[in-house]
């Protein structure tokens, strides 16, 4: 059974502006001692500067590290604790933006390496298979598909005790099943679009959330957060128009819609072009539950034409809250859509770039406040890889510090002294990156999270080192001047 954990808060501290991105997200979090919040700020940025080492080497001496792990066992570091003040910060971020994709999806967090952690739970279909922690996140990503922080993370473990019982989880309410993960985290959409009331919020769903209870409570607030989920199930739809795919392939094709396929191992890229059917639509409930009453909807239809042999054709059935009414409002509805991959580049960045399912920390909830830090380091990676693409431009000094881009310009280029104009993001993003195996040729693009996340790494150091030289430096000119 899906047990709903209370969520904790605790009052934020009144403090001076953030010095940079830790404070940003993690520095104003009331933990009732002031050493324990100078310490979170701490563990976050030794975790992103190497986001890939174990606590130990992350912490780099014996005391730092005793402290992060008494921080993790503190009673008061829950995960929805540290992570207040990045859900706040996400929802400031969220502000300048006219929509916000509030995108949520599920993973699993892998343990069966560490089997004496305590309270972990099955996260497969078999009895005797792997053992770890779910995880249900929401991510808050522009139109241009730049992430700009979590709004929401669930995690939890499975009762061992209902395996095999899923008929029986089939008569529960839905407040009482693994499946209110999506509800809950469609109310924390709503929620930010009543702090927004100038940004429009739109909740993203693979076709697991294809629940007519979630679309009931996408329509209970009209000017409230909108809908949009891939359909996985046939419904029936009400005035005796069918079943859902058998009414929209009744539709004439509104256009034909031509998207580029990325190649996938030894299948050659290619244009695809797709036909796009829209309409409004009314769902009848499911049969067992009646007493929901019908719901007016719009479905989206791609469907791939002129199919190259021997190829899959593709096809998304979209079901939104938000209204679509000619071909280019029913396009940007499938471009939406296909921003979901952003998710899935996040959590392969935790898991991989961040090393998560190798925290060997003892028990669930110390896992799960250490996943609080490592949580906002990975979006923190992914974030700089979008905006070196997106805004290119500008001076490279939004994200890193002085002391970094001094230092990795002066190591990259071979040239003791740096230059008085820092470098533009995209030229720095590509300077980290280098270290991390990025070769920069024409042919490669703009690096991914995985070369950055190695990249930071060597970073770090090169700028730990440029300030004691700097300190050197400045040290002999003030003994030269007064001697």
């Amino acid at each position: 059974m899906y047990k709903q954990t209370a969520t904790v808060e605790k009052p934020l501290l009144t403090k001076a502006p953030p010095v940079d991105w830790a404070e940003e997200e993690f520095g104003n979090i009331g933990l009732g001692d002031k050493r324990l919040s100078r310490r979170l700020v701490t563990i976050a940025r030794d975790f992103y500067a190497r986001p890939q080492a174990s606590i130990p080497q992350a912490c780099q001496t014996r005391a730092k590290t005793k402290a992060a792990y008494r921080l993790f066992d503190h009673p008061e570091t829950h995960m929805d604790i540290l992570l207040s003040q990045h859900y706040t910060a996400t929802v400031n971020r969220c502000k300048a933006e006219s929509i916000v994709l509030a995108v949520q999806d599920t993973t699993t967090l892998n343990y069966s390496a560490h089997p004496a952690t305590g309270d972990l739970g099955l996260i497969g279909s078999r009895k005797e298979g792997a053992i770890g922690l779910l995880m249900h996140d929401t991510m808050a990503f522009n139109t241009d598909g730049v992430p700009l922080g979590l709004l929401d993370v669930q995690s939890w473990a499975r009762d061992p005790e209902e395996f095999g019982k899923k008929k029986k989880r089939h008569k529960l309410p839905i407040e009482e099943k693994e499946s209110f993960k999506w509800l809950k985290s469609f109310n924390k959409a709503a929620e930010a679009q009543r702090v927004c009331p100038d940004t429009a919020f739109v909740s993203v769903g693979d076709r697991e959330a294809d629940i007519y209870e979630l679309f009931m409570l996408a329509t209970a607030e009209p000017a409230g957060a909108k809908l949009l989920v891939r359909a996985e199930q046939n419904r029936l739809l009400t005035d005796e128009q069918g079943h859902l795919w058998e009414h929209m392939g009744s539709i004439n094709a509104a256009g034909i819609q031509e998207i580029h396929i990325p190649r996938q191992g030894k299948r050659n890229a290619r244009i695809a072009q797709l036909e796009v059917r829209f309409s409004e639509t009314t769902l009848e409930p499911p049969k067992s539950k009646q007493e929901l009453g019908p719901l007016r909807i719009w479905a989206v239809q791609a469907l791939e034409v002129n199919t190259p042999e021997n190829v899959e054709a593709l096809e998304w059935m979209l079901l939104t809250t938000w209204p679509v009414t000619d071909f280019d409002q029913a396009v940007e509805k499938l471009g939406w859509y296909a921003k979901r991959w952003g998710i899935e580049v996040f959590h392969r960045t935790l898991k991989s770039g961040c090393k998560i399912e190798e925290r060997q920390l003892g028990q669930a909830d110390r896992i799960e406040a250490c996943l609080a830090v490592d949580l906002v380091v990975a979006w923190r990676i992914y974030y700089l890889t979008k905006l070196g693409r997106d805004t290119p431009d500008v001076p490279c000094t939004v994200y890193f510090e002085d002391s970094e881009w001094k230092a990795l310009v002066t190591y990259i280029k071979q040239d003791p002294i740096p230059p008085e104009k820092p470098p533009t993001l995209r030229e720095a993003t590509r300077m980290v990156a280098s270290p991390g195996g990025f070769l920069g040729r024409k042919s490669d693009g703009d690096p991914g999270t995985k070369s950055l996340w190695l990249g930071l790494q060597r970073v770090d150091d090169l700028a730990g080192m440029w300030r004691v030289l700097m300190a050197y430096a400045q040290s002999n000119r003030a003994k030269q001047t007064y001697g």
